[in-house]
């Protein structure tokens, strides 16, 4: 019998310790095997199992045996791509930071932000430093800006009217005719600026990087003290950008001689 970890929360125990036994049986289990193997009883772990089914975290056959669910595996994909990105794009990531000797970062999109699911940083004093898991509003940062972008002129207005477009410093954007047109010329130009619109003394510089469906999936730039920030960067970046859609399966012609460390 598997002991259920005491936690606060008794109700996520139980939905834990079921979840973990139906993933160990290759074919669908029984209740009866089920409660066994949590020592829960028959009505305590049906009435939950009920609920996981109609959630489609779990799925009863007509023998009333349960199987992990097509939502599990739905989130399970998403981890997976996840981890395929990220291990794409290290090595990538660290090549760009060997060439700038600056902070460079890897956000992806999660609704009106963007955040930070990766970094690599410069072996310096002074250096721009952003959180993994920190999290920041589309208008103020340049990936931000690239998936405004790819979103279409409606969707940049909604997101005006949501967000408020919040001021941060004297640089923010907060007109959405304004927001719109860099947004634009940002994705015409294949780069975007943040140009101390976040946070006074740092600049950024993004580029957007696409999946094998040509969908910008996740964004690259380098954070730098704005006086030390170089347009000489920008075909670095560019390149680094182009080479990690291409590894995730974008058909895009790129020069293959970024290191794969």
């Amino acid at each position: 019998m598997k002991k259920i970890a005491a936690s606060s929360i008794q109700v996520i125990d139980r939905v834990a310790a079921l979840l973990g036994a139906i993933g160990e049986h290759p074919d669908p289990v029984s209740l009866k095997a089920l409660a066994a193997e949590t020592g829960l009883h028959p009505s305590t772990a049906h009435r939950i199992l009920d609920a996981l089914v109609t959630h489609g975290f779990v799925e009863r056959a007509a023998s009333s045996q349960y199987t992990l669910g097509k939502t599990l595996l739905h989130f399970a994909s998403r981890v997976h791509g996840k981890v395929d990105l990220l291990r794409e794009a290290k090595p990538i990531m660290e090549w760009l930071r060997s060439e700038v000797g600056e902070t460079v970062n890897l956000t992806v999109r999660e609704g009106d932000e963007v955040v930070y699911v990766e970094r690599v940083l410069p072996n310096r004093m002074m250096r721009v430093e952003q959180l993994i898991g920190s999290r920041a509003p589309l208008h103020v940062t340049a990936v931000g800006k690239l998936f405004l972008a790819e979103g279409g002129a409606q969707a940049c207005r909604e997101y005006a009217r949501r967000s408020g477009l919040k001021r941060y410093t004297a640089n923010t954007l907060t007109q959405v005719t304004k927001l719109w047109a860099d947004a634009q010329k940002s994705k015409l130009r294949g780069y975007a600026l943040d140009d101390e619109e976040a946070e006074l003394g740092v600049g950024c510089i993004g580029v957007a990087v696409h999946d094998n469906h040509g969908v910008m999936i996740t964004g690259l730039s380098i954070s730098a003290p704005r006086e030390r920030r170089q347009d000489a960067w920008i075909p670095l970046l560019k390149k680094a950008g182009a080479e990690l859609s291409a590894r995730l399966g974008y058909a895009l012609k790129t020069n293959r001689a970024v290191s794969s460390g």
